[in-house]
């Protein structure tokens, strides 16, 4: 869900969702730079996240098999979650009207 905090089950990396794809829609060489033991399949949601770790903030595309819920104790610091959302409502981050002209 757009707004939803999580992070992910192998790596230390947590980040909130700004979209989803119903199937993986990504090159293949990203897919097959994944070790085969860990290589989700492609028939599943792909979510893209504003991601952070210790050290960094970043975009990454994680599979739906590999996210679990994470709490929003701590905000997210990475520097679009502002361009992208309001603030934090019922637990998830409340996604920016866009206004046109």
């Amino acid at each position: 869900m757009i707004g939803q905090v999580v992070r992910h089950r192998f790596y230390p990396f947590r980040g909130v969702i700004f979209d989803i794809d119903p199937t993986f829609s990504n090159t293949e060489e990203w897919w097959e730079a994944i070790p085969e033991e860990t290589r989700p399949e492609k028939d599943q949601p792909y979510y893209h996240l504003l991601a952070e770790n210790e050290e960094t903030e970043y975009i990454a595309y994680v599979s739906e098999q590999n996210l679990l819920p994470d709490s929003i104790e701590t905000p997210v610091r990475h520097p679009q979650v502002e361009e992208m959302f309001d603030g934090v409502v019922d637990g998830r981050y409340r996604q920016r009207t866009r206004v046109t002209h």
